[in-house]
């Protein structure tokens, strides 16, 4: 009876979407209830924080004010609680993950109450979204109470630079939009077999050369022909450290990702010793118009897998273990991605020291000699007090015995590494790759596929074939924005939105709280809000058939 009156509660409580367009939240709170009035928001509002380390925050609400209402808040510390005033403090909610807050807003005042730093910073996110979408000194919010929290501990987007880069300007917008739609991991994809992203200060050539392709071609790969321009672009460190505190402000932890064995095209023409044939000159796909010298090692100028990939050989594994010595002090994540997923064996298998290394080491395969790298990759990043994730064929051969997973080909890898009792992230292809097509008739280039904003939504990241013990290893969900077809910002924003808003109500929202029709009502607010930020955004899709 509890239960059932349980569930019609919340029905009601959302019944209140439809009807009150000032509170169209995405994603859906855990419980909303809606009072007459509004409180309003001046330039004289007082931004009072009652809490300790509650000023980023403080920080992240005013510069959005000021960026596109054109004020801030003056900001009080103190233990009062005076009117007209918005007001950050902690609450004991008791929540098992770190997020949850509370919000009540009266015709006083506003009172964002979080467990935790955390916590706070997604009140303040709701609280934006409750902000009028058209520009105005003068902000009217309709008066409610909400209590939240996140359902999964794991809410992450990726986003590829290693195809094509992006400014660091852009970076940072990007982390705002993953903030605001109360994401907590941004997933950065820093080395390609066209290009290497990250300044390594040991290995300089890793930037000069390999963070340079001497063209890109035209069109759907192969491609009908080669732009004939170089493309350049990689973060220094200092950039980094500056990007990775700029996550942190907005609760974002940042995993890099340095892709190995496979997706080593960049780094070999920068050093060759890494690959197995190092006088080899660099494969070139079937169909692809070249641009600039085809012999020796090249960084690649079009899509796809490719055979050149690192030798599991002990200068390998001293590049590889240098590399991640600057990398980890640059990102203090717990994870670092080592990627591991479309690595070919054929030079392995035509290699003598790849085949007498698996004698030795009394290897089963090739299979066995990449779970032996990923394993050897591991151990070290274990002694330094970190722990490996990578895409699901690093389960090829035996999984490294702390490493998590990335379920990316479908749902199998993810329910095989949780019954082995292995972490996992689920990211397949069939329901958050973002650079799949939003509709049955794009209006530009993708990589294909079809990902419909309601296939996104829909999804549910615990699989019906894992019990409910072996459901505690998915630590959540993660879209994936591999860019071989998005060479700047706007293309990106156009291909993420509205599949992030979707997404976050997936990874944030109770199932119980997820509903197709209240969300589609909620999303044309939130249409507003884009035009408020003037990013670009599908309005297609939408509807089945489209």
């Amino acid at each position: 009876m509890k239960k059932i009156l349980s569930v019609f509660c919340l029905l009601i409580s959302f019944s209140g979407f439809a009807q009150q367009p000032s509170i169209n939240i995405i994603p859906a709170p855990a419980k909303a209830e809606i009072k007459e009035g509004t409180f309003t928001i001046t330039s004289s509002t007082k931004l009072v924080l009652e809490a300790s380390n509650t000023e980023k925050s403080a920080a992240f609400l005013n510069s959005y004010l000021k960026k596109f209402y054109g004020f801030e808040l003056k900001i009080f510390k103190g233990s009062t609680y005076p009117e007209n005033a918005v007001i950050l403090n902690y609450d004991r909610l008791d929540n098992p993950l770190p997020g949850a807050y509370e919000m009540n807003i009266d015709k006083n005042k506003i009172y964002i109450g979080g467990d935790n730093e955390a916590g706070v910073f997604y009140g303040v996110q709701t609280l934006i979204q409750l902000l009028p979408t058209d520009k105005s000194t003068s902000l009217k919010v309709q008066q409610c109470s909400i209590s939240d929290a996140p359902r999964f501990g794991y809410r992450g987007m990726m986003l590829d630079c290693g195809r094509h880069f992006f400014s660091v300007d852009f970076i940072k917008q990007y982390i705002d939009f993953l903030a605001m739609a109360k994401m907590n991991t941004f997933h950065w994809h820093l080395t390609e077999d066209q290009g290497w992203r990250i300044e390594i200060k040991k290995y300089p050539l890793l930037t000069k050369v390999g963070g340079c392709r001497n063209g890109t071609i035209i069109g759907h790969h192969p491609g009908t022909g080669n732009d004939n321009t170089k493309d350049c672009g990689f973060y220094t460190q200092a950039q980094i450290k500056d990007i990775v505190k700029y996550a942190a402000d907005r609760y974002i932890t940042i995993i890099p990702e340095i892709e190995m064995p496979g997706h080593g095209s960049a780094a070999i023409a920068a050093y060759p010793q890494l690959s197995c044939f190092p006088d080899k000159s660099t494969v070139i796909a079937k169909g692809v118009k070249w641009n600039g010298d085809t012999t020796g090692k090249n960084v690649q100028q079009s899509w796809g897998v490719y055979p050149d990939v690192f030798c599991p050989s002990e200068y390998t594994f001293t590049f590889l273990e240098n590399v991640l010595d600057e990398v980890m002090q640059l990102f203090p994540s717990k994870y670092i991605h080592i990627g591991g997923d479309e690595c070919p064996k054929e030079y392995w298998k035509i290699s003598p020291f790849c085949q007498q290394l698996i004698k030795d080491k009394n290897l089963k395969d090739e299979h066995g000699l990449q779970s032996y790298f990923i394993g050897r990759i591991e151990k070290y990043l274990n002694s330094k007090g970190r722990n490996i994730i990578g895409w699901d064929e690093i389960l090829e051969g035996g999984l490294a015995p702390n490493a998590t997973v990335m379920s990316w080909r479908g749902e199998a890898g993810g329910i095989e590494a949780a019954k082995q009792h292995h972490n996992v992230v689920m990211t397949p292809t069939t329901y958050v790759y973002f650079d799949y097509s939003q509709t049955k008739k794009e209006d530009s280039l993708t990589i294909g596929g079809y990902l419909p904003l309601e296939t996104v939504y829909k999804y549910e990241p615990l699989p019906v074939q894992l019990t409910a013990d072996e459901q505690k290893y998915i630590l959540g969900g993660q879209a994936n924005v591999w860019s071989e077809y998005m060479a700047n910002g706007k293309k990106i924003e156009y291909m993420v939105f509205p599949r992030l808003s979707a997404l976050s109500e997936v990874l944030w929202s109770s199932k119980e709280n997820k509903d197709w029709s209240s969300f589609q009502t909620r999303l044309q607010t939130q249409f507003k809000r884009y035009d408020l930020w003037k990013v670009s955004y599908n309005t297609k899709g939408i509807n089945k058939g489209e």
